[in-house]
């Protein structure tokens, strides 16, 4: 069907592709209930903008901290988005709704020789409620989202976009399409609540479009075609949500932006906890600052 993707590795990567682009409406939070906590006032008595996403950068230090996947935060992302699009919560319940999907993620996600206690968690996190109250809280956020734990994200098509891509690129070339790089881009928007907005597919190509015309690869303008035509995303959302990265990118640049405090994630660990910790718990790289204007 695709004569730029030819080989059976090419063939297995876009059959996995279909596969996501299918199930992916499924796990989108509510456009509506989005649209109500960007048009929130601040009065600390409704859910907004601003206060999701310091929880989103909060929930990006711990992953950052525990050495955690780009696939646990997007998925954490995800769950908090959903919820919140469903349910109306109460700005000084945000915390442990955060915390609870983070874990739920972990759960999820990581290995399990590699999934923190709950105990521990909360105390590295800092925050006041209990492990019963995280519990409870699972189990409300569980039946709201009918169970469904793990769910498509932007995180896994940018993977398949990438390895697609990387297919027509010689081997000088495949370093300047880093998917680190591009991961971090990734991070920096669902820091923002209104790219939770966009389908995981048109997120993931805006990004795509962007880094590749600012690394002037244009050997892949027509398989970058070729994939936005095969996932039926029309070239007036990738300009629009491609302007949207590339003012997010910038102020995420600024020195007007906060950056996720893991140090005060290291001043709160234990002896005990210390020892219990994996090595990787510890080797925090630089994180580039995040956006905390509302979005």
């Amino acid at each position: 069907m695709i004569e730029t993707f030819v080989t059976s590795e090419a063939q297995d990567l876009l059959y996995q592709l279909n596969s996501l682009l299918e199930q992916e409406l499924k796990y989108q939070p509510k456009a509506c209930g989005l649209r109500l906590i960007e048009s929130a006032h601040d009065n600390g008595l409704r859910m907004t903008a601003r206060l999701r996403d310091f929880e989103v950068k909060d929930l990006l230090s711990l992953t950052q901290f525990f050495g955690f996947s780009t696939e646990t935060f997007s998925l954490s992302v995800n769950l908090l988005d959903r919820f919140l699009s469903k349910m109306k919560v109460l700005p000084k319940y945000l915390g442990c709704v955060g915390l609870s999907c983070f874990y739920l993620a972990v759960k999820s996600t990581e290995e399990e020789r590699n999934v923190p206690l709950a105990t521990d968690l909360l105390r590295i996190s800092q925050y006041k409620f209990t492990v019963l109250d995280m519990m409870r809280m699972e189990k409300i956020i569980l039946e709201k989202l009918n169970w469904k734990v793990k769910a498509t994200t932007a995180i896994y098509t940018l993977q398949l976009y990438h390895s697609l891509l990387l297919e027509n690129l010689t081997s000088e070339r495949k370093p300047l399409l880093s998917l680190e790089r591009l991961e971090t881009h990734l991070k920096a928007c669902h820091c923002r609540i209104g790219f939770s907005k966009a389908k995981p597919s048109v997120l993931a190509l805006s990004i795509l479009v962007l880094e590749i015309q600012e690394q002037k690869l244009l050997e892949l303008t027509e398989a970058l075609e070729v994939l936005q035509q095969y996932s039926n995303v029309s070239s007036r959302d990738i300009q629009c949500w491609k302007e949207l990265v590339s003012k997010c990118l910038a102020e995420y640049a600024s020195s007007k932006c906060s950056k996720p405090n893991v140090q005060k994630l290291k001043w709160i660990v234990s002896g005990r906890t210390a020892r219990q910790l994996k090595h990787s718990y510890y080797r925090i790289t630089h994180l580039p600052t995040i956006p905390e204007s509302g979005s």
